[in-house]
């Protein structure tokens, strides 16, 4: 039978450990980028980019034009009086020009040399593709320290209720012990009520920070996109192997802004270039381009002109030199940015690194606070039982062992957090 019940107990720990499953904090931070709505913008991206480009290239496509046109005009070109008599005298009559004009026609341009505008152009698209990138990769990255906050708390809070739970069954078995004694008449009602009363309370507390781990779990599962039933959650060690090297994304984003605006700027400079170009006109109508025969017959005809185009737009020197001007000030404001961002993460880092080592030094005395507060309890239990101190001292000294190690986990896991703040602060 004692064999029988064995098995059965073996089963149910290997059924019970194949049900649930341990989560680190890399792992959430990991599930959460990847589950982070904000992750399907990158696609988008991406997608603008390659749109912005491929309109930029279709700049060198030939420029067709349709039109048609019909005109009146008061006044239009004619032969002289004298010239149309000598001409009316051998048969030719000489109309001139029509006052009403119309035709139907094509025009198609052609860029050969643009002065460096569409290249700038695609400079631009591709830096504030960067910039907006860089700027999803900040907001991506500050889901990482919301996730860590989330479970740290759980892990605080799971150590509450621990802690709590074996101060509880201690509280339970000195209420056992009392009881007994109201029995033979060696401790009052009181006493009993007291410990009680103090076991109640205490499972209050129990009672709400569960209900505040949960409120925890929910928001991190929100963030990873699973449940966290039947999950443990890893406390991660309290290595620190970190240098001061700055890897934050924020610092990246900077440097994107400024290849943006120098991106800009030389749009402006090659702005000043000038332009070459093939043009070619085609149209039906009346005039055509030799004027001297629609002066005598109006009748429309069929007409082509084609040749080089340069041309170059001096507005641009206007502005040129302000603009120079703004591209140093806008990148000096960034400049400017990126060093405060600098200064305020080193003031960061340094608080951290000091709340790191104060923690350091509480945790190397917290072992030996527990075990003397732990020995002074043990101690108050005996003299309670002698009748040499009162239920109130024995509950005294119970709260302090539970405070002690209390501190003790909330130390521990608050070193390990800020291990991972200092990560956070610097991205490694």
């Amino acid at each position: 039978m004692n064999r029988f019940i064995i098995l059965g107990l073996l089963l149910v720990v290997q059924a019970f450990h194949a049900n649930s499953s341990t989560l680190t904090i890399e792992d959430c931070v990991s599930k959460a980028e990847t589950n982070y709505p904000a992750i399907r913008k990158y696609a988008l991206l991406n997608t603008t980019l390659e749109i912005s480009l491929s309109d930029i290239n279709k700049g060198w496509l030939p420029r067709i034009g349709v039109y048609g046109q019909v005109t009146g005009q008061n006044v239009v070109p004619s032969f002289p009086s004298a010239l149309s008599g000598i001409m009316s005298q051998f048969g030719q009559e000489m109309k001139g020009l029509g006052k009403f004009q119309y035709k139907v026609g094509i025009d198609v341009n052609q860029a050969i040399w643009d002065g460096g505008i569409s290249k700038a152009r695609r400079e631009i698209a591709r830096n504030q593709n960067e910039v907006e990138t860089s700027a999803l990769d900040v907001e991506l990255y500050s889901v990482r320290q919301r996730v860590e906050n989330l479970y740290f708390a759980i892990l605080l809070g799971n150590e509450q209720i621990s802690q709590s739970t074996t101060t509880l069954n201690l509280l339970t078995a000195n209420l056992d012990r009392l009881k007994a004694m109201l029995r033979n008449g060696t401790a009052m009602q009181s006493d009993v009520d007291m410990v009680e009363a103090q076991a109640l309370e205490l499972e209050q507390t129990i009672t709400q920070a569960r209900f505040a781990v949960e409120s925890y779990k929910r928001g991190l599962e929100l963030f990873i996109g699973e449940s966290l039933n039947e999950v443990d959650l890893i406390c991660p060690d309290d290595t620190l192997n970190i240098n001061n090297e700055n890897n934050r994304p924020e610092l990246q984003m900077f440097e994107k802004r400024i290849s943006a605006i120098r991106a800009s700027q030389e749009l402006s400079d090659v702005s000043t270039m000038p332009k070459i170009g093939l043009f070619a006109q085609s149209y039906y109508g009346y005039p055509g381009l030799n004027y001297f025969n629609s002066m005598i017959n109006r009748e429309m005809s069929f007409n082509i002109i084609g040749g080089v185009k340069v041309s170059w737009n001096i507005d641009s020197f206007y502005t040129k030199k302000n603009s120079s001007r703004k591209t140093s000030a806008n990148i000096e404001t960034i400049n400017t940015d990126r060093d405060l961002f600098l200064f305020n993460t080193d003031i960061q880092t340094t608080s951290i690194k000091e709340n790191i080592s104060g923690l350091r030094s509480l945790i190397n005395n917290d072992a030996k606070i527990v075990a003397l507060r732990s020995n002074v309890r043990k101690a108050a239990e005996s003299q309670l039982e002698n009748g040499i101190i009162d239920t109130t001292a024995l509950l005294s000294k119970i709260t302090d062992e539970n405070i002690a190690k209390l501190n003790s986990t909330y130390h521990h896991i608050k070193l390990v957090q800020e291990i991972y703040n200092l990560k956070y602060t610097l991205n490694q």
